[in-house]
């Protein structure tokens, strides 16, 4: 049996992040990497991948719809199997350059290939060998839901994961869900010339969002030829004459859809099945994720988890390796007790336009307060968008209603990922409407829309001249 000081259970973002950290600290540290190859979903078949791909249905899009009179343009080629050779080797680039060499520079983190599960509180067994450790931080992140729809093993599908690697385009797709994943695989399938239905049971888009921006985001999507499709149940799956197909019931009657492919766009489970959590005495709760408290601790408190296997909210990439390195700091820092406010934690959707957020929308000020002091503005009276001809975009902010303090912040815009950061320090520093009133934002840019909802809470920014 080999003995350390520390224990990492994982390879994405939030077990790097720990192991960095417990280099720092020189703990005599085991990183086990289980599941995906090293560096987890972000880099291999999340983030890095599809937005590559995002990037080119941008390119696309712009080249055909950019909306300037006197300026024709078009695609003269598209070779889909060629922009997936390209996003695989970025893949494989980043892989090697963020993770291989950087874990190979830290001296005290031993690394091991394998799965991981436990036989005590404090040993895991990992090829047939046994180790121990005082601390231990769990990060073995989730995979994609598979939902129970009768005939849709039988039928074929495919998650994010394999749609990233597909060598052939598909002429259509259904996308199930409502998320993330399945908004951003639409248009970027869309976009590269599938025919994409949306199937969701949900009555919006993004149900942790603001409804006023995912409605029009909404709009946007169909406009682009997207099919939306809003269900009261799935019936079942099945393959016929090459086609899957999907039978769902619409307003009380059974409708079938076809496509070339199913992607499943469900959400995620987290990966806890196979670790044998409760002969460490680890809890987990209904979705199997690990139940932890603030400072990331489980039912035992020297096994602490982090990432997407955990029951906390916002589980995005810059959460899960901020918590990383957090849970190194209060298993090792001596009594440390850091947690992270998930209030000022932003989100972006990589669609276009983005959608991205920060703090609370009107629905959980409502539930917090119950009232809501909100303003919305239309990219319409932003001069930079009337330049652009990308006036579709909104922004809303959500203030306290006796202090106008800044609780929330959600952007509909190009860019609106890099626009946020700047209302994430708003809402983190507990700025006030005034605060960004009093501001000099360059002009003309799309960070102006910032000030501008502000002052939407004070006058009419209809009768404002374009630099006040």
């Amino acid at each position: 049996m080999k003995s350390f000081d520390l224990i990492i259970i994982g390879g994405g973002a939030g077990a790097f992040a720990a192991a960095i950290r417990a280099n720092e600290h020189k703990a005599n540290t085991a990183m086990i990497n289980t599941g995906l190859p090293l560096g987890g979903t972000c880099v291999n078949v999340g983030c890095v991948p599809s937005k590559r791909l995002l990037r080119v249905g941008e390119i696309m899009h712009l080249a055909r719809k950019h909306g300037f009179p006197g300026l024709e343009m078009d695609v003269k080629k598209f070779d889909f199997p060629t922009l997936i050779k390209d996003e695989l080797d970025l893949v494989s680039r980043l892989r090697k350059e963020k993770y291989e060499k950087v874990l190979r520079r830290l001296e005290s983190v031993g690394f091991i290939e394998g799965h991981a599960r436990f036989i005590s509180k404090n040993e895991v067994v990992v090829n047939e060998e046994i180790l121990q450790a005082d601390k231990i931080i769990i990060a073995t992140g989730s995979k994609a839901k598979v939902p129970s729809i009768e005939g849709i093993i039988e039928a074929g599908f495919v998650t994010h994961i394999e749609a990233l690697k597909m060598q052939k385009l598909p002429e259509s797709f259904i996308i199930i869900g409502a998320g993330p994943v399945s908004i951003e695989f639409a248009q970027m399938f869309s976009r590269f010339g599938s025919k994409v239905t949306i199937v969701k049971r949900s009555p919006g888009l993004l149900r942790f969002a603001e409804p006023e921006l995912t409605r029009r985001l909404e709009q946007i999507l169909v406009a682009e030829g997207v099919d939306i499709i809003t269900i009261e149940a799935f019936i079942c799956a099945r393959r016929e004459n090459g086609k899957k197909v999907l039978a769902i019931s619409v307003d009380g009657r059974e409708v079938e859809v076809d496509s070339d492919e199913i992607l499943l766009a469900t959400g995620k489970t987290p990966n806890t099945e196979n670790l044998a959590l409760e002969l460490a005495g680890v809890l987990v709760d209904e979705k199997q994720a690990i139940v932890v408290n603030e400072i990331f601790q489980t039912s035992q408190p020297h096994i602490l988890a982090v990432g997407d296997v955990i029951n906390l909210p916002t589980r995005q990439e810059p959460t899960a390796g901020r918590e990383g390195t957090l849970a190194v700091e209060n298993a090792l820092g001596g009594g440390t007790k850091h947690s992270i406010d998930y209030d000022s934690v932003p989100f972006t959707v990589f669609t276009d336009p983005q959608l991205a957020g920060v703090g609370l929308t009107e629905e959980e000020q409502m539930k917090r307060m119950g009232t809501c002091n909100c303003r919305t503005v239309s990219f319409e009276n932003v001069p930079r968008a009337i330049i652009m001809n990308r006036t579709e975009g909104l922004i809303k902010m959500v203030i306290h209603p006796s202090t106008d303090q800044i609780l929330g912040v959600h952007i509909l815009a190009p860019d609106a990922g890099e626009l946020i950061a700047e209302a994430m320090i708003l809402v983190k520093n507990k700025n006030t409407v005034e605060d960004v009133i009093n501001s000099l934002p360059m002009f003309p840019t799309l960070s102006e829309s910032i000030k501008l909802v502000a002052l939407s809470f004070k006058k009419d920014i209809s009768s404002l001249s374009c630099c006040v």
